[in-house]
């Protein structure tokens, strides 16, 4: 899947004159966390975000610092700071360092890029000209209609169930394959053998619950600390 699958194409851009009251006005109206800057000639210049308003002199949280951290901090970056926080204007509170997408940029890909950076929206770029934004909710949509699309009924035999789910467990690295056995009769699978956290426990569950063909999962494993080799618990006995 890429970019501009999922996207939303209607962008809201501001210009770098644009007022902060004006543009917060705009974020609390249609409920959004950051605001594309673009010039004149509607290139991308910027990005105004929820994080750019945080420490405002209005609201009592422009911090400073203090003590001998002052004394030896860089005039520079403290005049860059004041403005920061201080200023009225897009222009001047904007991140500069636009970080961006492409249309054509697969989903995983921006998706890494927002888990490692604590975006919440990233602007999508032709060129320099903004064509979409991709946001989380943008994700969550997609994921709901995913979830809620009514499940295609599968119809294969115990054993190429019980083939998919050996291969899914093999190529987890989190799974401790030489332990297990997995049974499958009439689409019930049943989980045999040693985990070692129930961390383990439930992603087994979920993984072959996931599988398509599974209609029940059976959980018969056992969880042995594995550092002083104690059994946690035992499976249930049947019937109980």
């Amino acid at each position: 899947m890429k970019v501009a699958d999922i996207m939303t194409r209607s962008v809201i851009v501001i210009g770098p004159s644009t007022t902060l009251r004006d543009a917060a006005r705009l974020m609390l109206e249609h409920q959004i966390s950051g605001l594309p800057v673009v010039d004149a000639d509607g290139r991308a210049v910027g990005m105004l975000t929820e994080a750019d308003l945080l420490r405002r002199g209005e609201i009592g949280t422009d911090t400073q610092e203090g003590g001998w951290r002052a004394f030896f901090a860089d005039p520079e970056r403290l005049a860059n700071e004041y403005v920061h926080m201080h200023a009225r204007s897009a222009g001047e509170v904007m991140s500069r360092q636009l970080v961006a997408v492409e249309p054509d940029t697969p989903l995983a890909e921006a998706v890494e890029l927002m888990h490692a950076r604590g975006f919440k929206r990233l602007p999508v770029l032709s060129g320099e000209r903004v064509v979409g934004i991709l946001s989380r909710a943008d994700l969550l949509r997609v994921l709901a209609k995913l979830l809620s699309g009514p499940a295609s009924p599968v119809s294969a035999s115990d054993t190429a169930i019980r083939q998919s789910i050996v291969a899914q467990l093999h190529a987890q690295r989190w799974c401790p394959t030489s332990l297990l056995n997995v049974e499958v009769r009439d689409g019930r699978a049943e989980l045999h053998g040693v985990v070692t956290s129930q961390a383990e426990r439930e992603a087994l569950r979920v993984l072959v619950s996931n599988t398509p063909g599974v209609r029940e999962v059976i959980d018969q494993l056992i969880w042995v600390e594995p550092y002083t080799g104690i059994t946690v618990d035992l499976p249930a006995e049947p019937g109980s």
